[in-house]
């Protein structure tokens, strides 16, 4: 018993402290979003100044798996250069700090639907007839209405009935350009973008960060989204629209907190 309380009373404690962090990161997270929105008041959202992603403090540079370097090859007197497409200049992005278009295009759709029954039902009776020395007579005497005939009768029955459905459908499409932020052993690209764009007191942002071939880059200097390997698409906004549709802090730590 003691073992028990006291295991209970040390995750109910741990459980406390969580919540406790969570609510106090959420109100601190809040609270930064509030001063921020007052000194907007009657004025649209600001844009945010342009700075190197690197510098960021949550940017970490890619690590992937790389083949063994290899030294190009070319004859003395070759006018072709490794690496190039043709005699003349590539003008497409192969260089950090290069620029490049990615054509943003996401039409995703789908549709799940789940149903589920099941019914269960059971019974169990037993009629036995038997002597007990002459005293199977006195059953029904000592218990009014009891009779031996019918000891038990027992009997169940459960059914479960589920149905689901979910349904979705995400349309984007949009080109912002990115810059090339570092270039792997292997000659793969990263590259990360990310573009503002204000409407009177709605502020649309749109970024792409992801790893990309040098080869598929278009002749236009373009590349699709579905062509970015480890691609993170975000596409969102701040303002007095987002603001309505978003519930408020306390009713998001609440709705993560209650049990029910």
């Amino acid at each position: 018993m003691f073992p028990f309380t006291a295991v209970s009373s040390q995750r109910l404690h741990r459980n406390m402290l969580r919540a406790a962090l969570l609510a106090s990161v959420a109100i601190s997270l809040g609270a930064c979003n509030t001063l921020d929105r007052l000194s907007e008041v009657g004025e649209p959202p600001k844009t945010s100044r342009i700075s190197d992603p690197t510098q960021a403090a949550n940017y970490q540079p890619v690590s992937m798996p790389m083949p063994a370097p290899q030294a190009p090859t070319a004859g003395a007197n070759s006018l072709w250069r490794p690496g190039a497409r043709g005699f003349f200049k590539d003008t497409r992005a192969t260089e950090v700090g290069d620029i490049l278009t990615v054509a943003v295009s996401i039409a995703d759709s789908g549709t799940l639907k789940n149903a589920t029954s099941a019914t269960s039902t059971s019974s169990d009776a037993a009629n036995p007839s038997f002597s007990m020395l002459g005293l199977e007579g006195s059953i029904s005497k000592v218990f009014s209405g009891a009779s031996t005939n019918s000891l038990w009768n027992l009997g169940s029955s459960s059914g479960v009935t589920g149905n689901g459905s979910i349904g979705r459908s995400e349309a984007v499409t949009v080109n912002l350009a990115a810059t090339i932020v570092q270039k792997l052993p292997n000659g793969n690209l990263v590259i990360s973008g990310r573009q503002e764009l204000r409407v009177n007191s709605e502020m649309r942002e749109v970024g792409v960060q992801g790893i990309i071939r040098p080869e598929d880059i278009s002749s236009a200097n373009t590349i699709a989204s579905d062509k970015i390997a480890e691609a993170r698409i975000t596409y969102g906004g701040r303002g007095t629209l987002s603001d309505v549709q978003q519930a408020r802090y306390g009713q998001q730590i609440f709705d993560i907190l209650a049990p029910f």
